[in-house]
């Protein structure tokens, strides 16, 4: 694959003066399509062999297009605040919004690259992170982001050539640093890893192009044209699909209902037993986040449930046995503009605490799969693939040392129906009930079905759910706090 591109294409001056300034115009006038489009967004990921001009080549993209509508991000050493959360926390936080383009420097890639060749992971560990790479620029493009992955190539001849000449000149001498040439050292040992990573990583939704470094001006042009073709691409018009299935998809092999119906919402606890029961277990709660193991770990809690089942005041029973530097609530609601601008995960990878921290959802990603489902918001297809990427983006959580502790809170049609109308009766409880709330209760039994399928598709060895008996505040209460408690003991 890298072979290919050793073959010495060579620009000549004038070919590039003419062919230049019609890709430039090209591009700008692309750019602003897509800019008004909606759609995309487009990210180029430039990558490949120290000195063979991947800045070079972002400077001369920012410098052909709009540079409002263009951000260009070099990913170095992971900063105090990107090292307290999960590896790729830091690429989600900079993903460009629909109708932009962004350009990362080596991103994912890089790291990968670095750790194994400095040793710090295996044959096992490597082949884990590439399936890794896979599933999830796989979801960026189902998403609809446009990715375009540059290798910038030079043989190692080339390499020694190009880096002496930078040194030579006082110019440029300052972009020649000791990691360049540490880098140049280890050619034929990188080799076969940049095989191996750019065969295991092109697939049909994100392949590589590998493109020879060594004349500037082949670069540039061969970079640019794949870019304007790619836009075009994504402004073309496309087939309309209905975001509704004429039938719905295959039941599960089990009447997976029976995890909802079959709960015993009959569990009671005196409220001189939720007295004593509350203080113990905020107590333990309380050690257990001040303890100098959770320093390196984060707590997620994910609070879903049925409409009045009390997530609210369960949520408050747990906030109150924290430190109120230690944690942020984020209450989930309809996305807003910034939020459909970006992939769908985009809104919650953003809030994922760092070390030592606790972040509290009320409602959650889980929305796909229930609300987006049952009110026909999403397509079929999104919402069935969106269990795998629930899945895939826990298990990147959990393995960076983050418990993850999911509630669903059930209570039954009547209970519910009761709170609702006391909700209405009293003055400062009218704004927790809405039209939607009554409205939905006409969906409960597709509520019901979506509820059961997420918990049989998404509760894992790892990431499995809590299904909470609300109907009685003071039992479900216990049950949240000693749930959470028990986790962070198996935890620490």
């Amino acid at each position: 694959m890298l072979e290919s591109a050793e073959i010495g294409h060579r620009i000549t001056k004038s070919v590039y003066a003419r062919e230049e300034p019609k890709l430039r115009e090209a591009l700008l006038n692309s750019q602003f399509d897509l800019s008004q489009s909606g759609r995309g967004p487009v990210l180029i990921l430039i990558s490949g062999v120290e000195g063979g001009g991947r800045g070079e080549t972002a400077n001369k993209l920012t410098e052909w297009m709009d540079p409002r509508h263009i951000h260009v991000l070099a990913f170095g050493a992971r900063t105090c605040d990107e090292a307290a959360r999960p590896a790729p926390w830091r690429y989600w936080k900079a993903l460009p919004p629909k109708g932009r383009l962004g350009v990362f420097m080596n991103a994912w890639y890089n790291e990968v690259m670095a750790e194994h060749l400095r040793g710090a992971s295996g044959d096992v560990e490597l082949h884990a992170r590439l399936q890794s790479i896979r599933q999830h620029e796989r979801m960026l493009s189902d998403e609809g982001l446009v990715l375009l992955k540059f290798w910038i190539h030079l043989s190692r001849a080339e390499q020694e050539k190009r880096l002496k000449a930078l040194d030579r000149d006082p110019r440029t001498s300052w972009r020649v640093t000791r990691a360049d040439w540490e880098a140049y050292r280890l050619y034929n040992r990188s080799h076969a890893l940049w095989e191996h990573l750019l065969r295991e990583t092109s697939t049909a939704e994100a392949p590589w192009y590998v493109v020879e470094g060594t004349d500037e001006r082949y670069r540039n042009l061969t970079v640019g044209r794949i870019l304007l073709k790619a836009m075009r691409s994504t402004l073309a018009p496309k087939p309309a699909s209905p975001r509704r299935a004429s039938t719905p998809p295959a039941p599960s092999v089990i009447d997976n209902v029976k995890l909802i119906r079959d709960l015993d919402l009959s569990q009671r606890l005196t409220a001189d037993e939720y007295s004593a029961a509350l203080e113990k277990y905020q107590g333990r709660l309380a050690r257990l986040t001040r303890h100098k193991r959770f320093a390196k770990h984060s707590l997620v809690l994910v609070f879903e449930g049925v409409d009045a089942a009390g997530k609210g005041g369960a949520i408050r029973r747990v906030t109150g046995a924290l430190d109120a530097r230690q944690y942020v609530t984020v209450p989930i609601a309809a996305p807003s503009e910034e939020e459909r601008a970006h992939p769908y995960l985009w809104r919650f990878w953003k809030h994922v605490p760092p070390k030592g921290g606790i972040t509290i959802f009320d409602r959650s990603w889980y929305g796909r799969v229930l609300v987006e489902r049952v009110e026909e918001l999403s397509a079929v297809s999104d919402w069935l693939r969106a269990y795998v990427e629930i899945n895939q983006f826990e298990e990147q959580l959990i393995g960076d040392g983050v418990v993850i502790v999911k509630f669903w809170l059930q209570i039954s049609e009547k209970e519910q129906l009761k709170r609702f109308k006391a909700r209405e009766r009293t003055s400062f409880k009218r704004f927790k009930i809405t039209p939607e709330d009554w409205r939905n209760r006409g969906k409960w039994r597709s509520y019901e079905r979506a509820v059961s399928d997420m918990v049989d598709r998404t509760s894992t060895e790892i990431s499995r759910w809590t299904l909470v008996e609300a109907e009685d505040k003071y039992f479900a209460r216990i049950k949240v706090l000693k749930t959470i408690v028990d986790r962070l003991k198996d935890a620490l």
